[in-house]
């Protein structure tokens, strides 16, 4: 339990963290994966080279320091941690090994005379009561999942039933579990996490569910990514028949219940997601729009998919914006990036809408500015990261 002196030392640690925290965070995963390599395979790295899992880390401590007397204010930034956790697997013993690591770097990077043993103290106590928040939290939901009809915990075996390329960079793959039984529900929007061997390395990574909960299959669909080591292993090694790790459902980033005019908005592999909250929405009656933007045609995926939806669904109103193009084959309705001046024309005439996007970072800050700015409702606006979670504004 803090203190109310601790709570304080946090506060005042504050600035300190809003200057330096990149460069303490980065000083800790040095410090952790030196003594605790076991955990390496939970950690992106592609996205520690980038400094994404770095600044997203900074971003999170800061978070927790700034309302470490009122926790409630941090919204939902506790439950995408958790949901993150899960598809991990990260379990209550992973904490020990995380907080030690922390704590020396917080003493090495800011030096005795800042980190003194009060405050080390301060910190360690800050840390055990948000290590237990998520360790709860965590532990409650591993024990739904589990207990869920078609649910399981840790890692379970599935059969690669088919592989599709979608476009030149996306294909998917549908998998039905090795023992035959059901598989979890899950929401439209959640991902799943894959554990992978790539040159004896195990790695782990999640991948948004790219088709409609059917009890029976899961389906990714994966995007080549320029040394991407497990979207390489799966485009290039993995083929229909061979066996594949996956771990429960999971993520907060899901379709919500609603009669409102739905807007769905991604860019890229941002697709993969908003078909399985497509196909749910459609067997309902609420208008969809549904806009893509994509490099250009031969990147884009899942086009012909949505194409028939629109041609069987009156409902559905489909818009694709492509950053170039040539020729007059499955044209665009838009070339060039996605503006605020061609959003505003597809989006429905009242802006009482709920909307869903997703993409690159760049194209989720200015899709967010632009809803904003077009008088699209803040808090029916609802967007997810691929990777570590970041800020938008």
């Amino acid at each position: 339990m803090l203190t109310q002196a601790q709570r304080a030392i946090i506060t005042a640690t504050v600035p300190i963290l809003e200057q330096g925290g990149e460069a303490l965070t980065r000083h800790f995963y040095q410090n952790l994966f030196r003594d605790h390599p076991e955990v390496l395979p939970y950690f992106n790295q592609a996205h520690q080279h980038s400094g994404e899992q770095q600044r997203a880390l900074a971003n999170g401590v800061l978070m927790y320091a700034k309302h470490i007397d009122q926790l409630d204010a941090l919204g939902g930034l506790v439950s995408v941690i958790v949901n993150k956790h899960v598809a991990l697997q990260i379990r209550a013993e992973h904490y020990p090994l995380v907080g030690a690591s922390l704590l020396q770097a917080i003493r090495e990077v800011l030096g005795e005379e800042v980190a003194s043993d009060a405050v080390i103290d301060a910190w360690g106590a800050a840390y055990g009561q948000l290590a237990e928040i998520l360790a709860g939290e965590e532990g409650r939901i591993y024990k739904e999942k589990a207990a869920a009809p078609g649910g399981w915990s840790g890692a379970r075996d599935f059969i690669v039933q088919s592989k599709i390329v979608e476009s030149a960079e996306i294909t998917s793959f549908l998998m039905a579990p090795a023992d035959g039984r059901p598989v979890l529900d899950f929401a439209p929007g959640q991902y799943i996490g894959v554990l992978a061997t790539v040159d004896g390395v195990s790695m782990r990574r999640q991948y948004s569910l790219s088709a409609a909960s059917n009890g029976q299959t899961y389906r990714i669909s994966v995007k080549r990514e320029q040394g991407g080591k497990v979207s390489n292993h799966f485009h290039d090694h993995v083929r229909a028949g061979d066996t594949v790790q996956l771990t429960p459902p999971s993520g907060d980033f899901v379709l919500q219940d609603g009669d409102k005019p739905l807007v769905l908005i991604s860019g890229g592999v941002g697709i993969t997601p908003t078909l399985a909250m497509l196909a749910a929405a459609l067997r309902g009656k609420r208008p969809v729009h549904f806009i893509h933007a994509a490099r250009h045609q031969g990147v884009h995926a899942f086009r012909q998919q949505i194409d028939e939806l629109a041609a069987r669904h009156p409902q559905l109103t489909r818009y694709y914006c492509y950053a170039e193009h040539a020729g007059a084959h499955d044209a665009p309705d838009a070339v060039g990036l996605l503006s605020k001046e061609r959003l505003a024309q597809w989006l429905p005439a009242s802006r009482d809408v709920d909307a869903y996007f997703l993409g690159p970072q760049p194209f989720m800050r200015a899709v967010k500015q632009y809803l904003r700015e077009l008088g699209v409702p803040e808090q029916q606006t609802h967007h997810e990261f691929f990777g570590p979670a970041a800020a938008l504004n």
